[in-house]
């Protein structure tokens, strides 16, 4: 171990971080499937401790239940709604709390052990304070997100979704490249620099094709022009433009479509023709050459996964494995940008 140590490695935290990054994965899948069937407002209040149990009697459901009617969703949405059916939102909501407690600890704990026993490589330490830290942020950025729509929204804003989103996936990134530089040491730099530039570049357009993803779904946008690749029969939506510059960008319906649209396909362009680059090169190490196709499948896998998602009208099987694999497609891209970075 002190070897290790000595050497800035350390496989037992290189496992720690990657098991959290599946916990954060999975809490992605659960906020996706949460938001999908219309449950993260069914939870009115944020208790941090006492939330973790829920509803144990008759009289308490009552009480969670009075509370959510009290708020527009149930008011304009789901009046009428039966106790029963508002257990079965309540449970997605309660679950994707929990979980992200639980990932609070399974962070938390192992981190203040590691530093106890001082079994952390030293150069490892302010990276796993920080990812601390915006894990905390995180669950400050839930509640703010899910106060939008308490009051006059009947779901929460769609830019506050898509930072929540967002945030989730920089930890998310940040778990596996720091899990990556535990299992395997300091790197040394890799010689053909624009290999580094390139994978950033990609990692960075995969990112930005989520967060336009997350403004899709937080606006409900792939409800509408469900034909492929026309607008309504369209080339392109007349009601692209709705109000100004910041409204069109962040809650046009037919804008923010278009836009995760137009990036998909230059996602898809750029990630085949770095594949045939990086499988031509002479210089280029083979496993890096490999990382790049399959990035660029998992490109193609996602795009026509999208674009049945899109024709079908969102079912949410398709939906949830949509916002699955965009997870997939960003760890790839992660593996791929760290991986070029060493010899």
């Amino acid at each position: 171990m002190t070897s290790f140590l000595k050497s800035g490695r350390s496989r037992p935290v290189a496992v720690w971080l990657f098991v959290v990054a599946a916990m954060v994965f999975g809490m992605v899948i659960l906020g996706g499937s949460t938001r999908l069937t219309g449950s993260g407002l069914s939870i009115t209040q944020w208790k941090p401790i006492s939330g973790t149990i829920p509803p144990l009697s008759p009289a308490a459901w009552m009480a969670e239940f009075h509370n959510y009617q009290q708020i527009p969703q149930y008011k304009l949405l789901n009046q009428g709604m039966s106790l029963d059916g508002f257990k079965s939102i309540y449970w997605w909501e309660w679950s994707h709390r929990l979980l992200g407690r639980i990932i609070g600890l399974a962070f938390a704990a192992p981190f203040a052990v590691f530093l106890i026993r001082k079994t952390l490589p030293p150069r490892l330490i302010w990276r796993c304070a920080v990812l601390f830290v915006l894990g905390g942020l995180q669950g400050v950025v839930g509640i703010w997100m899910v106060f939008s729509g308490l009051s006059n929204r009947t779901e929460v804003a769609p830019e506050r979704l898509t930072i929540h989103l967002g945030l989730a996936l920089i930890v998310f990134c940040g778990l596996v490249w720091t899990g990556l530089e535990a299992w395997a040491g300091p790197q040394r730099p890799f010689s053909r620099a624009r290999w580094p530039l390139i994978a950033a570049g990609l990692a960075g357009l995969v990112f930005v094709q989520i967060m336009l993803g997350g403004l899709v779904a937080g606006n409900r946008a792939g409800l509408i022009y469900n034909d492929w690749p026309l607008y309504g029969g369209a080339l392109w939506p007349s009601d692209y433009r709705d109000g100004g510059v910041w409204h069109t960008l962040l809650h046009s319906l037919a804008a923010v479509q278009a836009h995760h649209r137009m990036v998909a396909y230059l996602l898809f362009a750029v990630s085949w023709i770095a594949a045939v680059q990086a499988m031509r090169s002479k210089f280029l190490p083979r496993d890096i050459g490999l990382l790049v196709l399959v990035l660029a499948v998992l490109v193609t896998v996602q795009a026509v996964l999208g674009v049945g998602t899109l024709m079908m009208q969102v079912p949410l099987g398709m939906a949830v494995a949509h916002q699955a694999l965009a997870a997939v497609v960003l760890a790839a891209a992660i593996g791929l940008a760290w991986r070029t970075r060493r010899p």
